[in-house]
């Protein structure tokens, strides 16, 4: 899952406050149309995002790209068609990521075209044709080309058997009182900004936390998604944010962020590590998941912290979907700060295999994005699903960089006007 002089500030505290309170009086309770991308789904545990990024963009040789000549190229090629096929389908005008920082559609069509007429497996014809139509820009927040890597994987879990069944936990359909509010509609400085809630009394208030849920809030409103057969495998779906739900006949379904209730991410990991309940260096998904189901009177307090509690919906066809709108690549897709970069675009990633300092060096396509992966130097590395992906993205934890690959059109454009 750039760098060129984009700095973007966080709006006043007061001023958003006295929005919000504004809000408050005015908001009705209809449930919000569906966006028109994907909402944003949550993401594994990470650090915490840096304050102010600054990101900025140094143009660059293909040469200077570490490793560039020794990766299976082709291998990205899915990813690159679906992001292209995604980028065409809108207007020649439209905006390529935050002030148009990819330029316009229109600067995509040409590279799209010639991306498209590649064969699958053919390597050569695909460096040739990046090298053709694209220029690559190191990536730095503020000039540190230095950031960190984390993966996320889709999780699988076994539904119960029924309602009834021991373990048994709903995933829950959006419900038809939460209503988001797009800051930006009322201030341009609060672009990316968003009110979740519920209108009580007329007016907007937060929306119920996961304890809340958890003690049957939203029960007989006939809400149910799925039972899954675990609380823990819940628990961790709605971290992943979609998952591959098995049920006892065999069959198998796909489900997918749809909402959450608009509360911050707590990451329980981090609170085990700092009571001495887990230990720092050996920390992962995996010890996390093993504990809680090793503890279950202390796990539902634990997992209760984490306020945020996410809503699904069924998905048809291929899967997980990014927040660019199309099914994500095991080990290609990258999700990416959306308010610094663009969804869609190439990049070349530079950073290590996880838990290790072996290189890991190849194309990734930015395809979506995560609540904890902020910053200009910052992403999430989609393994796939399953107990391997599980593995690698729960001791993923690298420090690396990335370089923005921009249409040469727009490349040129940016240098000329520097």
């Amino acid at each position: 899952m750039g760098r060129i002089g984009t700095g973007m500030k966080a709006a006043p505290l007061a001023g958003a406050l006295l929005l919000a309170g504004l809000l408050l009086a005015a908001c009705g309770g209809e449930e919000p149309a569906p966006p028109k991308e994907p909402p944003e789904p949550p993401k594994a545990e990470a650090e915490l995002p840096p304050a102010e990024p600054a990101l900025l963009l140094e143009p660059v040789d293909f040469a200077a790209l570490p490793g560039w000549e020794e990766d299976d190229l082709a291998a990205a090629l899915p990813a690159l068609t679906r992001s292209c096929g995604r980028l065409l389908a809108q207007p020649d005008d439209r905006a390529v990521g935050p002030d148009a920082l990819a330029g316009s559609v229109a600067d995509w069509r040409v590279p799209c075209d010639a991306l498209g007429q590649i064969t699958a497996g053919d390597d050569a014809a695909l460096r040739a044709a990046l090298e053709q139509h694209f220029r690559p820009f190191a990536v730095s927040n503020a000039g540190a080309r230095e950031g960190l890597f984390t993966g996320y994987y889709e999780a699988e879990l076994k539904a119960a058997a029924g309602p009834d069944a021991p373990g048994a936990t709903p995933l829950y359909r959006v419900p038809d009182d939460l209503v988001t509010v797009d800051l930006a509609l009322f201030r341009a400085d609060l672009r990316g900004e968003k009110l979740v809630g519920r209108v009580q009394d007329g007016r907007l208030v937060p929306y119920l936390t996961r304890k809340e849920i958890d003690a049957g809030a939203l029960a007989d409103r006939g809400l149910e998604l799925v039972w899954a057969g675990d609380p823990v495998d819940a628990f961790f779906l709605h971290v992943q944010g979609s998952g591959r739900v098995v049920f006892p006949d065999g069959r198998v379904t796909r489900v997918g962020f749809a909402g959450s209730n608009g509360h911050p991410f707590y990451a329980i990991g981090r609170a085990l590590i700092d009571e001495g309940v887990i230990d720092r260096k050996s920390a992962s998904m995996q010890k996390i998941r093993d504990w809680l189901r090793a503890h279950p009177q202390k796990a539902e307090e634990v997992m209760q912290r984490n306020a945020r509690y996410i809503f699904f919906r069924e998905i048809t066809g291929e899967g997980p979907i990014g927040a660019q709108g199309v099914a994500l690549t095991p080990g290609r897709s990258l999700a990416v700060d959306s308010a610094l970069l663009p969804l869609g675009v190439p990049l070349w990633l530079d950073t290590t295999w996880p838990a290790t300092d072996r290189p890991l060096r190849r194309l990734m396509v930015a395809q979506d994005v995560g609540s904890a992966i902020k910053g200009a130097v910052r992403g999430d590395f989609f393994w796939g699903s399953g107990d391997e992906a599980l593995a690698e993205a729960g001791r993923m934890k690298q420090k690396g960089s990335y370089y923005l690959f921009l249409p040469k059109a727009v490349a040129e454009r940016r240098e000329t006007a520097s």
